[in-house]
Formats: C-alpha cells, sequence, structure tokens
C-alpha cells in the first residue's frame, strides 16, 4: 500500500511540476520571439514597436499562469477588446485637450478618467482591463514627454502602443503552437489519469480502513486517506482551471455541455470528488476498530465494489477529454442498489447498527453509479400563480426589460473597484512624472498590472511586487556588467531568468505578483537597448515602482480601510446565520414534497459555500498582513471552524440529495405503513435537531458580532432553559441511539416481509433505508460540528479579551434575553 502511494504521490508532482516547466520555457520562447523581434526585426517594423517594454509585459500577461493554447486564444481576444477601448479613449482625450496642450497634471486626470471608464463594465475580463490600463498610461505619459512634437499627431502614440500590443499577443501564440500544440485537451486528459489513480488509492485506503481488525491498522490507512485528499484537491483545481482553455480549443464542448441531458466534465469531477470526501468524513466518526458492523459478507461487498470503481474510473480516464464525453454517461443505477439492498439483507441490517458504516456504503453506492449528484434534476412544480404568470406574455416581457435595464445599471462594487483603479493610477501617474519625466512610466505601469476586482492582501503584495522588482532589475544589472562589451549575448542570461520567474509564481513566498514582476525587471534591461546607464536605469525604475507601491496601498486603504482580521470576524457571523438559514430549510414529508425546500435548501447551501470560501479568503489576507498595534489574528481558531464550515457544507449537500429522493422513494411505495411510522419518527429527530442547533448558531452568531464582552451579568438560574437549549455532546449521542434505533428497526422489518414481498419492492425499501441513513449521519454530523464551532468561538472570545474573567454562561443567557425582548 505504501509502494503505490508513494508511487501515486510522485507521479503526481512530477505531472504538475512537468507541466510548471513546460510553461516557463514556453514563456522564455515568447519573450525570445518578442525580445529578437524589437531588437533585430526589419527597420520598417521596427519603427512601429516603440515601446518593447509593452510587449513583454503583454506576453507575460498572457502566457505566465500555466496557460496553453485556448487559455492564450481568449488572452489574444481580451488583449484585442482591451486595445480598442484604450485606442478610443486614447484618441477622444488627445483630441479633446490637445497634445501640445497636454500637461502632466492634465495627463494624469486622462489617465484617471480611461482608467475608470475601463474599469465600470462588469463583463470585461480582468485581463483586459490590466492591458487597458497600461497602454492608457504609456500614450498620456509619451504625449506629455513629446510635448505634441510628433509629427504624426495623436494618432502616433495609439498605433505604437497597439502594435506592440499586438506583437506580444502574437508572440504568445506562436509560443503555443511551436514546437508543437500545447493542448489543454492533453493536460486535462493526463491530469484526469492521475486524479483517477488518486480516488483508486483514497478509495482503495478507505475500503482497508474501515475493514481495519485494530484501531491502529486503521488510523494508518486513514491518515493515508489523508494524505492523498489535498493531492486529489489539487489536482481538481488544475482541471477545474483549464477547462475554460478547452471550450476555446474545442468550441463544441461547450455546445455539447449546453444539452440538458448532458454532464460537463466540471459536474462530472463534482460527482467523483463529493462522494470521496463523503467517504473520508464517515471514517473521521468512527470510533473504535474493529466496527460491529461491518461483517465479513459486507467486506466482501465493498472489496468488490472498490474493483469495480476502480475500472470505471480507468475507463473514463481514457476518454474525459473527447468531445463526446459529456454524452456517454452510463447508468448503474438500478444494478448497484439491487446489490446493496437484496443480495445482502443481513449485512445491511448490520451496517444500520452504525451511522458511519451506512453513510460509507451511501457514498459508495454514489461514487459507483453515475447519480448526477450534483445536477438539479428537480421538477418545478407550477402552482395557479405561476401557470398565470406565464401565461401573461406582457408582465414577461417587462420583466425581461426590467432585467436588462438593471444589468446595464453598474453593481456598487464594479463602481467602487473604478474609482480605487482611477485613483491610483492618476496619482502614481502624476507623481511619477513629477519625479522623473523620461521614466514616468514605471510608477503606473507597475500597478496597472496588479489590479484584482476582490480584496487582497495589500502590503504582502506589494512586498513581493517591490522584491521581485528588485532582484529582477539586481540581475539585469549583473549581466549588462558580465556582458558589458556584446549587448547581443544580453538575451542568454535572460533566459534562465525567465524560467527561474515563472516557477518563483507557484511559490508561497512571492506568488505571481512576485514572479511578473522578476522576470519583467530583468526583461526591461536585458531586453531592450538605448535606455540609457543600466544602473541609472535600474534605480530610477524602482524608484517609480515605489511611487506606484505606495500609490496603490494608499488608496486602497482609503478604500477599504478596515482590517483583514476585523472583515473575517464579520464575515464568520454572516457564515453562522447563512448555516441557521440551511439547518432551517431542512424538512422532509409532505411539506417538503408541497413547497419543495430541497430547492430551498440549495439556494442558501450555495450562498453557504461561497460566503465560507469568502471567509478563507480573509483568513488567509489576515494572517499574511502586519498587526501592527493591533491584537494578532488567531489564524488556528479560524483555520479550524473553516474546518468545520467546509465539512458542513459538503454534509448539506448530502441532506440536500437525500431529502430531494426520500419524497419519490415513499410515492413509489405505495404508503405503506413502515415506511410512514418511520417518516414519522425522522421528522420528529429533525425537529429536535432544530431545536438544538438552531439557537445555538443563532447565539454564536450575536457573540461574533460583539465588539465588547462588557455585557451585564444575568441569573443563572432564572435562565436554565437557555442552558438547556444549546448543543451538548450529550444531545448529539442522543440523537445518534434515536437514528440507529429507527434504522435497525425498518431493517429488520424489511427482512421479516422479505418473502411477501417482489425484488422491485425491496430495492424500493433498500433505497428508503440508504437515504434516511445518510439523512441521520448528516443531521448528527452536523450538530457535532456545530458543537465543534462553538468551542473555537468561545477560544477566539478568551483570545480577543485576555484581561477579562469571562462566564460564557451569562453572556449566553444575557444574548439570549436580548433575542427575545421585543
Amino acid at each position: 500500500m505504501t509502494k503505490a502511494t508513494t508511487t501515486s504521490g510522485i507521479n503526481t508532482r512530477r505531472e504538475l511540476w512537468r507541466a510548471r516547466v513546460i510553461s516557463a520555457l514556453r514563456t522564455t520562447l515568447a519573450c525570445t520571439i518578442v525580445g529578437c523581434t524589437s531588437l533585430y526585426g526589419p527597420p520598417s517594423l521596427r519603427r512601429y514597436l516603440k515601446f518593447p517594454a509593452f510587449s513583454y509585459l503583454t506576453t507575460i500577461a498572457i502566457v505566465s499562469d500555466d496557460a496553453t493554447l485556448g487559455d492564450t486564444l481568449r488572452g489574444c481576444w481580451h488583449v484585442f477588446c482591451a486595445t480598442l477601448k484604450s485606442m478610443i479613449l486614447s484618441i477622444a482625450g488627445l483630441q479633446l485637450i490637445g497634445a501640445a496642450n497636454l500637461t502632466v497634471a492634465a495627463a494624469a486626470a486622462l489617465a484617471a478618467a480611461g482608467a475608470f471608464v475601463v474599469a465600470v463594465p462588469e463583463s470585461s475580463h480582468l485581463m483586459s482591463k490590466r492591458i487597458a490600463f497600461g497602454q492608457l498610461v504609456i500614450v498620456n505619459v509619451k504625449t506629455v514627454i513629446d510635448g505634441g512634437a510628433e509629427p504624426e499627431g495623436v494618432m502616433a502614440h495609439p498605433i505604437h502602443v497597439a502594435s506592440c500590443t499586438a506583437l506580444g499577443a502574437l508572440a504568445s501564440l506562436l509560443a503555443m503552437l511551436l514546437p508543437y500544440p500545447h493542448l489543454a485537451h492533453h493536460q486535462i486528459r493526463n491530469v484526469y489519469k492521475l486524479y483517477a489513480a488518486n480516488a483508486c488509492e483514497r478509495l482503495n485506503h478507505s475500503v482497508h480502513a474501515i475493514s481495519a481488525l485494530d484501531n491502529a491498522t486503521a488510523l494508518d490507512f486513514f491518515a493515508k486517506v489523508k494524505s492523498l485528499s489535498p493531492v486529489g484537491s489539487k489536482l481538481l483545481h488544475f482541471m477545474r482551471c483549464k477547462l475554460d482553455g478547452l471550450r476555446w480549443e474545442r468550441p463544441r464542448v461547450t455546445l455539447l455541455t449546453s444539452n440538458p441531458k448532458c454532464v460537463d466534465q466540471e459536474e462530472h469531477l463534482q460527482n467523483v470528488e463529493l462522494p470521496l470526501r463523503g467517504i473520508e468524513i464517515a471514517l473521521s466518526y468512527c470510533s473504535a476498530f474493529p466496527l460491529e458492523a461491518v461483517d465479513q459478507d459486507l467486506k466482501c461487498i465493498l472489496l468488490d465494489y472498490k474493483d469495480q470503481v476502480t475500472q470505471k474510473l480507468d475507463q473514463q480516464a481514457k476518454c474525459f477529454a473527447a468531445l463526446s464525453e459529456a454524452a456517454t454517461v452510463p447508468d448503474s443505477n438500478k444494478e448497484i442498489s439491487n446489490y446493496f439492498s437484496v443480495a445482502s439483507q443481513k449485512s445491511l441490517c448490520k451496517a444500520c447498527k452504525d451511522l458511519p458504516t451506512c453513510f460509507f456504503i451511501y457514498c459508495s453506492e454514489l461514487l459507483l453509479r453515475d447519480s448526477h449528484f450534483t445536477k438539479n434534476n428537480e421538477q418545478p412544480i407550477m402552482t395557479e400563480k405561476t401557470q398565470k404568470t406565464d401565461d401573461d406574455d406582457a408582465v414577461q416581457w417587462r420583466e425581461k426589460i426590467g432585467e436588462f435595464v438593471l444589468n446595464m445599471v453598474p453593481r456598487r462594487q464594479n463602481v467602487a473597484f473604478a474609482i480605487k483603479c482611477s485613483l491610483s493610477l492618476g496619482l502614481a501617474v502624476l507623481l511619477g512624472l513629477i519625479y522623473n519625466k523620461e521614466n514616468g512610466y514605471w510608477s503606473g505601469l507597475t500597478i496597472a498590472i496588479s489590479f484584482i476586482t476582490e480584496r487582497q492582501a495589500t502590503f504582502s503584495g506589494a512586498n513581493a511586487r517591490g522584491q521581485g522588482t528588485a532582484m529582477g532589475s539586481i540581475y539585469g544589472i549583473l549581466c549588462c556588467f558580465l556582458f558589458g562589451r556584446s549587448e547581443d549575448l544580453r538575451l542568454l542570461p535572460l533566459l534562465p531568468w525567465v524560467v527561474f520567474s515563472c516557477l518563483l509564481m507557484h511559490g508561497k513566498m512571492y506568488g505571481q505578483a512576485g514572479g511578473i514582476s522578476a522576470v519583467i525587471g530583468a526583461l526591461l534591461i536585458l531586453g531592450r537597448k538605448h535606455y540609457g546607464p543600466p544602473t541609472q536605469f535600474a534605480i530610477t525604475r524602482i524608484t517609480e515602482a515605489t511611487i506606484g507601491l505606495v500609490c496603490f496601498i494608499l488608496v486602497e486603504i482609503l478604500m477599504n480601510p478596515s482590517r483583514a482580521a476585523t472583515l473575517a470576524k464579520s464575515q464568520l457571523s454572516q457564515c453562522l446565520r447563512s448555516l441557521e438559514d440551511c439547518i432551517d430549510a431542512i424538512t422532509i414529508g409532505e411539506k417538503q414534497m408541497m413547497l419543495l425546500p430541497s430547492q430551498t435548501l440549495r439556494e442558501r447551501r450555495k450562498k453557504l459555500k461561497c460566503l465560507v470560501s469568502q471567509l478563507e479568503k480573509l483568513s488567509s489576507e489576515a494572517k499574511s498582513e502586519p498587526s501592527f498595534w493591533f491584537l494578532p489574528f488567531h489564524g488556528a481558531c479560524y483555520g479550524k471552524m473553516l474546518e468545520s464550515l467546509s465539512r458542513m457544507v459538503d454534509l448539506l449537500h448530502f441532506v440536500e440529495y437525500s431529502t430531494q429522493h426520500i419524497p419519490r422513494v415513499s410515492d413509489i411505495d405505495d404508503g405503506v405503513n413502515w415506511g410512514e411510522e418511520l417518516e414519522e419518527k425522522m421528522v420528529k429527530n429533525i425537529e429536535v435537531f432544530k431545536t438544538k442547533v438552531g439557537p445555538t448558531l443563532r447565539i454564536l452568531e450575536e457573540i461574533t458580532r460583539m465588539k465588547s464582552v462588557n455585557i451585564p451579568s444575568s441569573d443563572i438560574e432564572s435562565n436554565t432553559d437557555t442552558l438547556k437549549i444549546l448543543c451538548a455532546s450529550g444531545d448529539a449521542d442522543s440523537l445518534t441511539g434515536s437514528f440507529l434505533q429507527q434504522m435497525e428497526e425498518a431493517a429488520n422489518m424489511m427482512i421479516q416481509t422479505n418473502e411477501e414481498e417482489d425484488e422491485e419492492e425491496m430495492l424500493i425499501r433498500g433505497q428508503m433505508i440508504h437515504h434516511y441513513s445518510c439523512l441521520g449521519f448528516c443531521i448528527v454530523s452536523l450538530m457535532r460540528e456545530a458543537i465543534k464551532i462553538e468551542n473555537e468561538v468561545r477560544e477566539l472570545l478568551v483570545w480577543e479579551n485576555p484581561s477579562w474573567p469571562l462566564n460564557f454562561n451569562h453572556i449566553y443567557c444575557d444574548i439570549n434575553n436580548a433575542l427575545r425582548s421585543p
């Protein structure tokens, strides 16, 4: 087992390393094409390439981030859109003011206004906005430097900038085509083979872990599962990033996946990964081994199942990226459900004595059959109101027109981003031109390619860019010293530096921002001529870059004064509130069929997932930002809460799936008494769960919203009811016992009525028990994760108030009284 796991890990690291090296070499090839063309191209061509530095910038922006041919085609389209916008804005601005009348302040104002117009539209891609920002900076600064004395008029500089941008895009495209096309199709196919091997290894170790005869063996296998899980997530993320490139390479894939009967690649990946995560969650809740529920018959079933899943994944790995893959999804639902529900009834009855074992089997079944686990396959219920609305064409047209008008109005986030870009670029261009008129580009260009629409770690990002610029510039100066007598040889030491910088982008120390700054710093010195002494230029450019970064930080602080740690705590409150809404939407029975709350649960779960993702980003930013005089960020506590919240998102996915299918199975069951009794007991357990977890989450939400813990103490004896409604480990154990008793009774009753029913009815009963067991495990696990979050919130409160003697019972009672009061 260890050798197989090691081989799988080595193959994964080897493939990812190979992909990064190939990307670095192709980036080097693209930069070489730009350098040779701008330095040694025909004079008739070179007279249009007045800004080779921007050709390098365009090339790095397109191909540096492990780009494929599809990504490059998409990047070239964004570059074309950016050039079109910037040329229109530049020419219009210069015509309005006049090139001869353009002062330093006017150039900064034009750059700021153009940046605002470019940044406002939400439909424009971020790369398109970055390229347009850089083009606006160059045109306006160069016009100030020349004083409007260009004989070709206001059209000269925009044409030169567009020509240099086109050279960078063309070089990127050639680098992806030579010596052979670098296709996303091939990368996805190779990486999916590794992912399939990783999934098989995780499943193999999971089956051996649940079948282990002692705790030491089970923990050993479970440790291997946990070590392979991050590798699988990394491979999954890699494939998702390449799917857009695949669609640009093969548009037919988009047409195929638009068919509602087809399963696209991303959904297929989720259908594999989520059950694997569910299996890992089930193992994490197994307390002691050997498990009484796992007998020899069930072990044989699981081992045989493991072989079938391995065979299925191997077959899918051979054709995952094929065009027809989206339309060829085998369906083995009935076969596998029959295998678990009829052929192994005694094993199923024993499995119902342990909820984690039941959930393990449930996830195994989802993994083996293509269940369209992540697909919304609910049929909408047409009410009288919706029928009337559908028949009213006039109302439909008014709604469509209103929606179109609302989409035309920019959102508040877009306007804020546009203001930030406008102020930063305008201020950077102004101060850069005041400091050094001849090199005033670099203050604006440094930040033009650095903007992102989301919040970012300002200080750490600026630090990485500054260090990268300094490293690249110093490397360029040293190479100029070594090859001072032969300028034509300066391109040679540039090639290994491009490779090194591209690999540097994947590290945590510098990241993409530092790596891009490092490669550009060397390119601007070694890849150009006639810019003066290298040392003097490097010092001037580092100073200009610092000016730009200071402007960027200043505007970022003014626009977003709240610290990441403060925002993370506020985001935690929103996550707890959203989680409470998800818990409230869990319903089964007739009410579930009439109102379809599983659809409501789906929408709320998606919202919770987005909020948890934002919390993760804010926590990562807060860890990397300096604390100054504030309390340090408690990263370990937030990390544990994020782990619990992420697990709860996955559990809610299973809850949604099981509650969605329980009514369908109940309908087919045709109202048999034991099914109705089981449903009534399940409804009571869910209500008990809601009455415990809901108030707990509400109180925790209020605690995380508190700015001070100076709350008047309450009388605990008069608020004993408040303490009783909070979650406790005993409540989870009691709820587990109730679920187990119901599942065991249902399984025994199914076996007793075996002789009176046909095979199809037995299959339906087995499916119902499967869905109820999944729901029971998820409900209990959600309660246990809520208890973990409660403990972490307590630790966070103590961390933030170390000098206060906190009494949590008093705090709980006071908050509950405040919530009850009108």
